[in-house]
């Protein structure tokens, strides 16, 4: 029998999501793919710096010990194989248990999520995480400008997600977006004890409180929801979770409050929000993804 993923928290990663690879990117975007993969050759004995989603994976990789490995990092890039050398000579260079990767040239990367069963794709192409996303796989853009992590917390995996239309579908959402605040409350008041439908990172967080579960003592998940939300509406969401069975560590319902103090505040390793202005407030602060979902980004 071959071997199989089956169990494990994988999470596929393009170059540019996990490493700071901006400067060599200009040549990428202009097309010139020979002038990028000689830059990336001339930098091989050079590492790359860590990117936006690096703090997140080193932590997620140290779930893994000599008895298990729970966690597998796949490297899934529209980058050339060539130039692949270079992410993988950086990955051992930092230290990353990173072992598989699927490099596309340019073409399309996320037709090789299914194969992986990939629970969650970072990328910094937005056009392919909306294809991941409607494909059914929890999926964001980092944004590559974003502060990176610190490390005051080595020995948590700290995750911070927006609510509407990432945790949860947009059904709220769209009564917010058509009807107004007012209407927006009443709507959840009346629903409260009605749990509201999935959203594309409900999977992700399922999987996260499995590994919490089946984990090591040397390292934790803490997860925080983040959310425009506020009392009425914030029954709903708790009894939502409660009814999924999933528990977060902490909640905050700010009422649309800026989100980016009170996140710099929790000081997570990676921040999910759907609105785009959510994450250039959390950009300044934390690392962060936009999830193109909901009726904010139709």
């Amino acid at each position: 029998m071959g071997v199989t993923l089956d169990g494990k928290l994988v999470v596929a990663i393009s170059s540019r999501a996990l490493f700071d690879f901006e400067a060599e990117n200009h040549l990428f975007e202009k097309g010139d793919d020979r002038a990028y993969m000689r830059l990336q050759l001339e930098k091989l004995d050079e590492p790359a710096h860590p990117g936006v989603a690096f703090s997140l994976i080193r932590k997620l990789l140290s779930f893994n010990d000599a008895a298990n490995q729970r966690v597998e990092v796949v490297m899934l890039s529209r980058n050339d194989p060539v130039s692949g050398l270079r992410v993988f000579r950086s990955v051992k260079d930092h230290d990353l248990q990173v072992q598989r990767g699927v490099f596309t040239r340019g073409r399309d990367p996320w037709r090789y999520l299914a194969p992986l069963k990939a629970n969650l794709f970072l990328s910094a192409n937005a056009a392919d995480v909306r294809a991941a996303l409607n494909m059914g796989f929890p999926a964001a853009t980092v944004a590559t400008h974003s502060a990176r992590a610190p490390n005051n917390y080595p020995n948590e995996v700290r995750i911070a997600f927006d609510g509407d239309a990432v945790l949860f579908s947009d059904e709220a959402e769209q009564v917010y977006q058509a009807q107004g605040l007012p209407a927006f409350q009443l709507h959840e008041s009346a629903k409260a004890g009605q749990p509201l439908p999935g959203g594309p990172f409900k999977p992700l967080l399922e999987a996260l409180q499995r590994l919490q579960q089946e984990g090591t003592p040397h390292m934790r998940i803490r997860t925080a929801l983040v959310t425009a939300r506020s009392a009425p509406a914030h029954e709903r969401a708790i009894r939502t979770l409660m009814d999924w069975n999933i528990e977060v560590d902490e909640a905050m319902f700010l009422g649309g409050m800026d989100k980016g103090e009170f996140l710099r505040a929790f000081e997570p390793d990676f921040f999910f929000d759907d609105q785009t202005g959510h994450i250039e407030s959390a950009a300044r602060h934390v690392p962060a993804g936009h999830v193109a979902s909901g009726i904010a980004n139709n």
